[in-house]
């Protein structure tokens, strides 16, 4: 089950995205489609096409990226390699966050760096509206009523469709909500870093995405001979295709988007859908993970 030539996304199951953006639950992060430290060019350019480009023959109709990958060669590349996007593929990105260099980053949340922001995403990725933009982070320095005021605006204009967050706990949201309408949230969150337990049961009851980014398992929970390997093995599957097996039964508004520079390492984890354990099982495996 690890890969296969005929593994597709629909395996994973739809969810709606504010109502009217249908995806495929299991999509594409693609963050490591650039250098190291997420700074720069990536070393494989054709690659990286490549690994965009079957993402989507193989059923991905979700791909997150960001303003701050690369900075901007993510969302270049990705422009690239698909545009003109396929009918029903969703490019979501996200601003607010800046690159000092390798691995540093630091938010900026003023209305008018954003502003900027979501106009360079849109000229990058070569649309016209940005069917989910995200606030990568709200900057502590600036209301957020500041930061998404101007964000509403850019919907009311049509350059954005929809808005979502990006590390934020239940009042974050609540109090983003009275500003304009969230739909999506992301938070770190996986079998072994379950910190944002009350954020995944916000999302479920409101029926907003939740999108997991370091959606794999990592740690003791996953090291040879563990739990959660043994489990796979039982299954003939990953510790990554478990992982994120574990993530699409977890609640149905999920969205894992692993993110690979290797086209069998994306199949491998499409393939995760087909993985299925029974409600014990994964309650060993959880009771495992406390």
């Amino acid at each position: 089950m690890t890969t296969s030539t005929a593994v597709n996304a629909k395996a994973s199951g739809t969810f709606v995205i504010g109502g009217d953006l249908t995806v495929n639950r299991m999509g594409y992060g693609a963050m490591r489609i650039t250098g190291d430290g997420i700074w720069g060019e990536p070393k494989d350019i054709e690659g990286a096409k490549k690994v965009l480009r079957r993402a989507v023959e193989a059923g991905v109709n979700f791909i997150d990226t960001a303003d701050a990958y690369g900075p901007e060669v993510s969302e270049r590349l990705i422009a690239e390699a698909l545009a003109p996007y396929a009918k029903g593929v969703v490019i979501a990105t996200k601003g607010g966050l800046t690159r000092q260099g390798p691995n540093e980053w630091l938010p900026v949340g003023r209305p008018e760096y954003l502003n900027q922001q979501v106009e360079m995403s849109l000229r990058r990725l070569k649309v016209e509206r940005i069917d989910l933009w995200q606030l990568h982070r709200i900057d502590p320095k600036v209301p957020v009523e500041d930061s998404l005021g101007v964000i509403k605006r850019l919907q009311e204009q049509g350059k954005i469709r929809h808005v979502g967050l990006s590390e934020v706990k239940p009042k974050e949201i609540d109090r983003a909500r009275k500003v304009v309408d969230i739909v999506s949230v992301q938070n770190l969150y996986n079998l072994s870093d379950r910190q944002h337990e009350d954020v995944v049961d916000y999302c479920t009851k409101h029926n907003i995405a939740f999108i997991p980014w370091f959606p794999v398992a990592s740690g003791k929970l996953a090291k040879p001979g563990g739990k959660l390997d043994t489990a796979a093995k039982t299954h003939n599957a990953t510790v990554s295709q478990l992982s994120l097996a574990w993530l699409l039964q977890r609640s149905p508004v999920i969205l894992p988007i692993p993110g690979t520079t290797s086209v069998e390492h994306l199949e491998e984890n499409i393939a995760a859908a087909d993985v299925k354990l029974s409600t014990d099982e994964w309650k060993a495996i959880e009771h495992s993970a406390k």
